[in-house]
Order: structure tokens, then sequence, then C-alpha cells
């Protein structure tokens, strides 16, 4: 896999901390430009990192960055980014639509501005940002769009106590699913990704709490899997719902121990949307 994103020029929302970082930095531990794209320019006193902090640990990898502040809700902040990006490294290979928003409560109890939040970051977000970069992917040799969503789990159990938030995560997968369809004859790959088990993010600690962070794995899991994704050929993995631990063992991956993120032995704990 060394060295198979080398030269390319990925984009990655949501970029300062996370997943998004760990992307980022996996991409530049090959040789990648990454592009930095978050809200967060400045530090946040109880968050770690920042579009810079993260550059510049993309330098460090051994890639070329750009930090980039994006409001992905903001179209005019979208395209800013995306001609930025033109300019910088002269194209574009792939966008990571990871940027999202988590709020886990019933329909009942959730604010419709915080349900237009969610549908904003997550559903809205990934047509704007694919939208807005498809000239510049139409001109790689080997364009990839992949976004942080889940397969499609119609269980009832999923659909009761946070529908909100589930409904616009699904709708993720669905424009993934049309999309890739709609792209196809282009030689556009557009495919989702979603972890086997709950991850330890600031996002996890923040909205389910802190236990959870030890029965969880490292970001380092999806960023590997992404990567995988990113360099296979466009043509030949599109329109796929996959998910992380699934796609590494396909190809060869074995070790899963090393992702742990709290003592061994612990249960780890299923994300959403999982079920086994």
């Amino acid at each position: 896999m060394s060295g198979t994103l080398k030269g390319r020029t990925i984009l990655v929302t949501g970029a300062s901390r996370g997943i998004g970082r760990a992307i980022a930095l996996r991409a530049a531990a090959e040789g990648a430009n990454v592009v930095i794209a978050a809200k967060s320019d400045v530090a946040h006193p109880k968050l770690p990192g920042t579009i810079h902090s993260v550059a510049e640990e993309v330098r460090a990898a051994g890639g070329r960055a750009l930090a980039v502040k994006l409001d992905v809700r903001d179209e005019a902040s979208i395209a800013a980014t995306v001609e930025a990006t033109a300019e910088a490294f002269g194209g574009l290979d792939a966008v990571v639509n990871n940027a999202g928003a988590i709020r886990l409560e019933p329909a009942a109890r959730l604010e419709l501005k915080r349900f237009d939040l969610l549908h904003q970051v997550n559903t809205r977000a990934l047509l704007a940002v694919t939208k807005a970069a498809l000239p510049l992917l139409e001109a790689s040799d080997n364009p990839h769009v992949l976004s942080l969503s889940p397969p499609l789990n119609l269980e009832p159990r999923w659909l009761a106590p946070y529908i909100p938030y589930t409904v616009t995560k699904y709708a993720m997968t669905l424009l993934t699913m049309g999309l890739a369809e709609e792209l196809r004859d282009k030689g556009i790959a557009v495919n989702t990704l979603w972890p086997r088990t709950t991850i330890a993010t600031a996002a996890v600690r923040f909205e389910v709490g802190e236990a959870l962070i030890e029965r969880s794995r490292t970001p380092a899991i999806v960023a590997d899997a992404a990567c995988l994704i990113l360099s296979a050929p466009a043509t030949e993995l599109t329109g796929q719902t996959l998910i992380d631990e699934d796609l590494l063992r396909r190809f060869g991956e074995t070790d899963f121990e090393r992702y742990r993120n709290g003592p061994p032995g612990a249960e780890l704990a299923l994300d959403l949307f999982i079920d086994a």
C-alpha cells in the first residue's frame, strides 16, 4: 500500500481533529497533498487541534498541506476551498466528506433548529461539497468521493431513539449510492465508510460519555481503511457501503489489537447502526 497516494491531492472536511485528522496524516505518510478544511482555525479551550496544527503535522508526516477555513453549510466557503485547492495543487483527486454533526435525541425532544444543523452539516454538505468539486474530480485519472456514513440498517432499534440524526446519516448514504450511479460513466468512485466499533473522538466523549472511550478503537483504523479506498481504482470500487474492519480484513489485515484505545480485554462497543 505504501506510496499509492503519493502526489495525489485529497480534500478532507472536518480535518482539524478526530477521524478527519487521522485520515489527513495517514494520506500524508504516503506523500499526498492534503487540504485540511474545517471551521477550527483558532484553538478551542476544550478541544485540541486546528487546521493549522494539523497542517504542520501533515508536513512533518511527509505530505504537502493546505489549511483552509471551511464552513460546509456555506456554498461560498465551499467554492473558495475548491478554488484554493486548485491554485495550490493544480487539481483534486479525492474528497473525504468527514465533517459531521451529532445529537442523539428523539424527534419529540429535538429542537428543529438542531435538526436543521444536522441536515446542513451531514446531508446537505455532502451534496454541496461534492458538486463543487466535480469539475476538478472529472480531470483526475482516479477520482474518489468518500463519505463517513453508515450502511442502511432499517432495524427499528436504530429508528426510534434518535431518528432525526439517523435520517441525516442515512440520507448521506442514499446520496452516495445515487451519485455512484450518476457519476459512474465519468469514472468517479463514490463510496461510504463506517467504523464497526465506536471510535475514540471528542464527539463520542461529548455525546455518549467517557465510559465508552475505553471500549473504542482509535481513529487510525478508519484512516487506514479510507486510504485503501482512495488508492483503489475508481472504476473497480464504487457504490459501496464499507465497514472499516471488514475492508481491512479483505486486504489481509489481522492485527486489530493495535487499534484498541482502551486496555486489553475490554469488550469493544459496536458503533451506531451496526448489529454484529
